[in-house]
């Protein structure tokens, strides 16, 4: 006698978590006041404040989410910032 076929059992899949698109403005620090849209066929992402009126406009690509722009919008920002910090420091005499 043969062994009886069985089919495989079924495993359900979990669902991907959604990434936020509303985030906390770095000007102002009101909370999810940040809003990100794309536009795929200009191929620009923005990042928009609704409390201070702040925007930032970016290149993006078909991989590109909003959590992106925020970022790149935060590390510009700190960039800046940074390269502002620099030319106020006394030079290191050796």
């Amino acid at each position: 006698m043969g062994k009886r076929k069985t089919r495989p059992k079924v495993v359900p899949k979990k669902p991907q978590p959604k990434l936020d698109v509303s985030f906390t403005c770095p000007f102002c620090n009101h909370d999810k006041s940040i809003d990100c849209s794309m536009d795929m066929k200009l191929k620009t992402g923005e990042a928009y404040c609704r409390a201070c009126k702040a925007i930032y406009i970016t290149s993006i690509n078909h991989l590109t989410e909003p959590i992106d722009i925020y970022s790149e919008w935060l590390d510009e920002c700190e960039r800046v910032n940074g390269s502002e910090d620099n030319s106020r420091k006394r030079p290191r005499i050796a």
